[in-house]
């Protein structure tokens, strides 16, 4: 009896001995007669590419879904379908198709009430597609544009900066001077490649340029790179002008001749942005004359 005690104290005691010496449970050594169950192997990852068959469920319950729902499952119908290829499967992504449009037909409907019901969310009462109507509005626009530039006409100027070898200078030169001859502005024709240092002055690089600089200051601004039409010139001079003199915030740029306060003006049911700059300067327009360096 003692000898076969002693037999077992030997066989259990590295093990034990061990197993008191180390905390890692990883790194304890068995005796020979230890068994120990083989751990189960890990699961296969799922294959996220595997073919699935998408649940589609009743018109009812897709009724209640959001829009980027729905169109997730008929991406993922679409991608089945022509995996599979079956009429069953093509007919799927067809319904869901078809539902898909029936609800932006029924958002369509719901739109023109809401119209209706508020024409100062159309545009329609600010922009009438009606020939005669749009005539009498691009003659109002007009008018009331040529009367605020000629009321100002004291106290802007317009440059163009062109060079001797310019073609397209000598194509913008009579739309500069029709201005002049509409608007009574004073307008300048400055040759860049004679007078360098004009152009390096006032930053211009390519010609022609045309400028809208304000009489006893630092202002300016151009308002056409290149060949413009009159109509765009008038445009963006009254634009300018509008707002080097404060009339309206950067926001409001593209606002035009009776449109303050209506549907195209920008700030007109509030701020729209986070800022809401109310001075010049800065990003936008650039009042320095300063030569650059």
């Amino acid at each position: 009896m003692l000898g076969a005690a002693a037999i077992a104290t030997s066989l259990l005691l590295p093990a034990t001995a061990f197993a008191q010496s180390s905390g890692d449970p990883a790194k304890l050594k068995q005796g020979y007669w230890w068994y120990e169950a083989p751990k189960a192997p890990p699961p296969a990852a799922e294959d996220p590419e595997a073919l699935a068959k998408p649940v589609i469920p009743p018109m009812a319950e897709l009724a209640t879904w959001t829009p980027p729902k729905i169109r997730k499952l008929i991406e993922q119908q679409r991608d089945y379908a022509a995996t599979v290829l079956t009429v069953d499967a093509v007919s799927d992504f067809w319904r869901l198709q078809d539902f898909a449009r029936r609800k932006a037909r029924a958002f369509a409907g719901v739109t023109q009430i809401a119209m209706l019901q508020h024409p100062e969310l159309n545009s329609k009462s600010a922009n009438p597609m009606v020939g005669d109507a749009r005539s009498e509005l691009t003659a109002q626009k007009d008018a009331i544009r040529r009367g605020y530039l000629r009321a100002h006409a004291n106290e802007f100027a317009l440059v163009m900066f062109s060079r001797s070898t310019c073609g397209y200078c000598r194509v913008q030169w009579p739309i500069v001077q029709r201005f002049q001859e509409e608007m009574g502005w004073q307008v300048t024709l400055m040759d860049v490649g004679k007078r360098p240092e004009v152009g390096q002055r006032f930053g211009v690089e390519i010609t022609p340029t045309t400028m809208i600089i304000r009489r006893g200051s630092a202002q300016r601004m151009v308002i056409a790179s290149g060949v413009e039409a009159y109509p765009n010139l008038a445009q963006m001079a009254y634009q300018a002008v509008r707002l080097l003199r404060g009339d309206i915030r950067p926001e409001q740029f593209m606002t035009g001749p009776g449109e303050d306060d209506g549907f195209f003006d920008a700030l007109g049911n509030g701020p729209v942005s986070a800022t809401d700059p109310r001075a010049l300067g800065g990003d936008l327009v650039d009042v320095s004359l300063e030569p650059k360096r």
